[in-house]
């Protein structure tokens, strides 16, 4: 286990800016305990052949806030499943929000509820994730 500042300084600096969600312009907002809200604008390269948000760059942004706030939490985390009901489509140019929260943390996994919403407040998706907590001297899944 890791003490709460590294782990949301660990969250923050290194899993939020991964090189893929830094790629995709996907931003953090906030972040504490357990908790993160991260933000997507959906640029015309994200849309699909109906001209609406593909599930693919929606299915990122959860993936990423789940990841973000799974690894800030007291343990490293891996994202190891997520499941997306997509609920409503986005259109180009619209700014999407997604909020993860724990809904069961223990361990060795965590399980997490992540609702995406577009500007206007309406709930466009609901995914939910599970985290796979590293053991303590690995790295990528390798001992150091």
């Amino acid at each position: 286990m890791v003490m709460e500042n590294e782990s949301l300084r660990y969250a923050r600096d290194v899993v939020a800016a991964d090189p893929m969600a830094t790629f995709l312009g996907i931003q953090l907002k906030e972040i504490r305990r357990a908790y993160a809200r991260l933000s997507l604008d959906i640029r015309p390269e994200y849309l699909n052949a109906l001209g609406r948000a593909h599930g693919m760059i929606v299915s990122a942004l959860v993936d990423q806030a789940a990841a973000v706030a799974a690894n800030a939490t007291e343990y490293r985390a891996l994202i190891a499943e997520i499941k997306v009901n997509f609920l409503d489509a986005v259109s180009p140019g619209d700014t999407l929000t997604a909020e993860a929260r724990a809904i069961d943390l223990r361990k060795s996994l965590s399980l997490w509820q992540v609702d995406v919403r577009d500007s206007s407040g309406k709930l466009i998706a609901a995914g939910q994730a599970v985290g796979y907590h590293r053991p303590s001297g690995r790295a990528n899944g390798k001992s150091t």
